[in-house]
């Protein structure tokens, strides 16, 4: 009889990172997502179930709700999944013995910043989906004797709309776009994220972390890379400013993630923005797939 490989089991299926995990074959570990009909994390009955059923050696809580702007006039359903939720999730995580990793953001900080912020700077989140996250941050490491914390930015990938697909898709019928160029941040490749998290829970390298990928740009300097490489033209990209676009929830000027912890623990920071853009727009078909010996 074989031995039963080490299993992970990934909250939000149904979201870009979680459908990362999903469609990843990784030959020493079982991915099993979950996505919101088949797992409701506000129940904790729902959570206790599915991890005494599925015995995880690791659990990636992918689910959160991230609708932004949303979640300044509906606090009480950010509340509930992403505090309450994690909560959840975490307290389920401890009963079997499960590693557990919580994903979290840059919004967590104030955004006022003008270098890369490290894992342990003073928190002051201005957004409800900025507090929420944090609070869970809270709940992951009251309830889990075994958390990762992961905070990332500016995430896009295969699987769910992103501003990537935003941008190539408004290139199809424009000439000339209007993006902000007064908020900076570290664009993340799916792909890279969950590979450097799947090497994470493996570890016992307990901690709060930065992933994001390498560098920094303005949302005006990643819409001029998205279509130098993808080589999609001629189009025009101005620069504008952020109150130029209001919006309900305050967007951080400055949110770039420095990654000193992730190399202490003696991981390799991930690659460049730009080379994860350029590698993300020629295998746009492609399927992933870790080789046996990494």
């Amino acid at each position: 009889m074989s031995e039963r490989k080490p299993n992970l089991l990934v909250t939000g299926a149904g979201g870009q990172l979680g459908q990362e995990f999903v469609h990843m074959n990784h030959y020493g570990i079982e991915i099993i997502g979950k996505n919101r009909s088949e797992l409701d994390i506000t129940d904790y009955d729902s959570c206790k179930t599915i991890c005494e059923t599925l015995k995880p050696n690791f659990i990636v809580h992918a689910a959160a709700y991230t609708a932004v702007d949303q979640a300044e006039s509906d606090r009480n359903s950010a509340w509930a999944v992403n505090v309450e939720g994690t909560r959840n999730m975490a307290k389920a995580a401890e009963a079997v013995g499960a590693k557990f990793c919580y994903i979290s953001t840059d919004y967590v900080f104030d955004g006022q910043g003008k270098e890369p912020y490290s894992e342990y700077h003073p928190t002051a989140p201005q957004s409800v989906y900025g507090i929420t996250k944090l609070e869970g941050e809270r709940k992951s490491l009251e309830f889990s004797s075994k958390c990762f914390i992961v905070r990332t930015s500016w995430v896009y990938g295969k699987y769910g709309q992103n501003f990537v697909q935003t941008m190539l898709q408004l290139a199809q019928s424009k000439k000339e776009l209007k993006v902000v160029s007064d908020q900076i941040g570290s664009p993340t490749y799916t792909y890279d994220l969950a590979k450097f998290i799947i090497d994470l829970v493996q570890s016992e390298n307990y901690g709060i972390y930065h992933a994001s990928n390498t560098g920094s740009c303005s949302w005006y300097e990643f819409a001029k890379a998205i279509f130098e490489e993808a080589g999609v033209g001629p189009i025009t990209v101005h620069p504008c400013s952020t109150d130029q676009f209001p919006r309900p929830a305050p967007r951080p000027a400055y949110s770039v993630l420095g990654q000193q912890a992730l190399i202490k623990a003696g991981f390799t920071p991930l690659r460049p923005w730009k080379e994860a853009l350029r590698n993300y727009l020629s295998n746009l078909a492609d399927s992933y797939i870790f080789p046996d010996n990494p």
